[in-house]
Formats: C-alpha cells, sequence, structure tokens
C-alpha cells in the first residue's frame, strides 16, 4: 500500500512541475499590468517602502505614480499635492 501512495505522490509532484514550467517565467516581451486610473485621495499612510515607480501615458495606461502598500501597488495621481510631498521625501533619503 505505501508503493501506490508513494507513486501516486510522485506523480502528482511531477505533474505539478510540468504545469508550473509550462506557464515558465515572465520574458521580455511580457508587460506588468498598467495603470488605468489613479487616485488623488491622501493614501500616504498606506504607502510602505522609500521607493516609488513613475508611469507615462500610454493608452489605456494613464500618467501614475505607483506606490508599493501592503495590499499591493497604488496608482496615485502625479499632481496630487500628496503625491508631490512624499515623493520629494523620499527623494531626500
Amino acid at each position: 500500500m505505501s508503493v501506490k501512495i508513494l507513486s501516486i505522490t510522485l506523480l502528482l509532484l511531477s505533474m505539478c512541475v510540468c504545469f508550473s514550467y509550462s506557464a515558465g517565467p515572465p520574458g521580455p516581451g511580457s508587460k506588468r499590468p498598467c495603470c488605468v486610473n489613479v487616485t488623488d485621495i491622501d493614501m500616504s499612510p498606506e504607502v510602505v517602502g522609500e521607493t516609488y515607480r513613475e508611469q507615462a501615458a500610454k493608452p489605456p495606461c494613464v500618467k501614475a505614480i505607483i506606490f508599493n502598500t501592503e495590499y499591493g501597488q497604488l496608482c496615485a495621481d502625479p499632481k496630487a499635492q500628496w503625491v508631490k510631498d512624499l515623493t520629494a521625501k523620499m527623494r531626500k533619503e
């Protein structure tokens, strides 16, 4: 009975490995998702880390400053005062 369980386990494990490799890692042609809308509401308390990324407007993407939060990426309006203040603070540090 243990040989049967071991065989099934190895089969399932090998299938998992095959499926993960068939998807493949993101290649040079793959794009990361972009911001299609932004917020101007002050979300600075949610921002983690000391870095941000600028995104150019290239439809359907909009011009945005992208911050990291505990919940994922935050797309912020580069014209919002809180965004200007926070990016200036990050550049100084």
